[in-house]
């Protein structure tokens, strides 16, 4: 009877080692690629099943250059476990529902133990070299790329021209083409000036490569290990007002990028445009004459583009959000 209760026990702690999530989950393999020296697209694509451009779109890659640390989404074969849901399994694993259903072959969400799933990464809105993306699927992307330069300066711009009443809520591509073309055509540049665009939807682009330094009139002290957001608007007092979308984007993915190159929000390392000598590309912060310099990122940019405003009414939200950020990654 002893030997029996014994035998029943470890039946049953068998089957619960089967059926627990928090086991199971050890048993599926992670989405996520970390990419080793040697390691290159083809060789990736055909050890997980996938294209290269499904690679290149699923992570937003620019080239097919890749860099040992770097992380890629992949797609995996999925054990279902006790407790799973569609919805679950495509939260933890970046995927949709829709996706996940279309791929499976799947005609309703329900589950069963020991179902397996092919869980294919989401697709990145990608045209080109652009990459249009939330803030949230921005610090995904930032945080699994590895860059080659130095960055310790993030400047702040705004378009002026392009501005609101030239964004119809779906010409993204369209606005970055068309910067793209002037800076290139009109400007004599190699590509588009900035590493980052924002929009009044609260959408972000990467633009240029992060890579490669930005060009433009601040100067090529402020460029060489910069790196550029131009945020679409015309933010000089009686234009546009900012939306709050955009302004919440812009706090993000600055606080974002002071995480991800060790940066302390402080004139220093979050650098306005109005503080370049246009002649001198020297850095003059609030002492040149208006002639010199640009309103650039705009005098009602969070409440004006001189370095106290940015002290007083910039950094303080960009701290703030740097801390909210690190809090959630624990």
């Amino acid at each position: 009877m002893n030997k029996y209760v014994a035998f029943l026990c470890c039946l049953i702690i068998n089957m619960l080692m089967i059926i627990s999530p928090a086991h199971a989950a050890r048993n599926n393999p992670s989405n996520i690629y970390v990419v080793k020296s040697g390691d290159s697209l083809p060789g990736i694509a055909t050890k997980y099943g996938t294209s290269e451009e499904e690679l290149k779109v699923t992570n937003g890659l620019q080239s097919n250059t890749l860099l040992p640390g770097q992380k890629l989404y992949v797609p995996i074969i999925y054990d279902v476990v006790a407790g799973d849901t569609l919805g679950k399994i495509s939260a933890e694993y970046n995927s949709s529902v829709q996706t996940i259903k279309t791929i499976n072959g799947l005609s309703s969400e329900q589950l069963y133990l020991g179902q397996k799933l092919m869980i294919p990464p989401k697709r990145l809105t990608m045209q080109g070299q652009y990459i249009l993306m939330s803030k949230e699927e921005f610090r995904d992307w930032l945080f699994h790329n590895q860059f080659t330069r130095k960055i310790n300066i993030i400047q702040q711009h705004h378009t002026w021209l392009p501005s609101y009443k030239h964004f119809y809520g779906s010409n993204h591509f369209t606005m970055l083409k068309g910067m793209e073309n002037f800076h290139i055509r009109e400007m004599k540049w190699k590509n588009i000036a900035q590493n980052l665009t924002t929009f009044p939807d609260g959408k972000v682009a990467v633009s240029r490569p992060f890579n490669i330094a930005p060009e433009g009139s601040i100067g090529e002290k402020a460029n060489t290990t910069g790196l550029a957001i131009e945020n679409i608007g015309n933010f000089d007092m009686g234009h546009d007002v900012m939306t709050k979308d955009q302004k919440d984007t812009i706090v993000y993915i600055t606080a974002l990028l002071c995480i991800k190159f060790g940066l302390t929000p402080s004139i220093d390392n979050i650098t306005y445009h109005h503080w370049w000598d246009l002649k001198t590309r020297e850095r003059v912060l609030d002492n040149a004459p208006a002639f010199n310099v640009k309103t650039c990122p705009g005098t009602g940019f969070f409440g004006g583009n001189s370095t106290k405003s940015a002290i007083i009414n910039f950094y303080p939200l960009v701290s703030r959000k740097m801390q909210e950020i690190s809090a959630s990654m624990q």
